[in-house]
């Protein structure tokens, strides 16, 4: 673990080596900051991410957008039944991480192309930014 979120405390603790592996540091803090995000969202929200996972399973999509989903994923599968809501609010911020971190590229990034299409889509569409002139 290289880092966690404490939502009540309103802290983020990582791991002092991330300072020497910038890109990572960065997804990682991503990563944590949008548990924030998730524990502020409304239930039709995070309701309408987890359909949006389901269908991805009920496809056969294979792959994460992070090691923590991939790990909620595979503990989904093999041990917990009830690790739905972790597995979704993992792949929440593993999503929010790969679309604004600004990292390009990661070995962690193991979901095909057109999964994470709908994903960049359904955060556009959620988090819409409407700019004033």
């Amino acid at each position: 673990m290289h880092a966690a979120a404490f939502i009540r405390e309103r802290s983020v603790v990582l791991e002092s080596a991330l300072v020497r592996r910038p890109a990572k540091l960065r997804l990682i803090l991503t990563h944590e900051l949008f548990h924030f995000v998730w524990a502020r969202l409304g239930t039709p929200t995070r309701r309408a991410f987890a359909d949006l996972l389901r269908k991805e399973v009920q496809a056969g999509a294979k792959g994460a957008l992070g090691e923590s989903s991939e790990q909620a994923l595979e503990h989904l599968r093999t041990e917990r039944k009830d690790g739905w809501r972790d597995y979704v609010c993992e792949s929440f911020c593993d999503t929010a991480a790969w679309l604004y971190a600004g990292c390009v590229r990661s070995k962690e990034f193991t979901l095909a192309a057109r999964w994470r299409e709908r994903r960049r889509r359904w955060f556009d569409g959620t988090f819409a930014v409407t700019r004033a002139c």
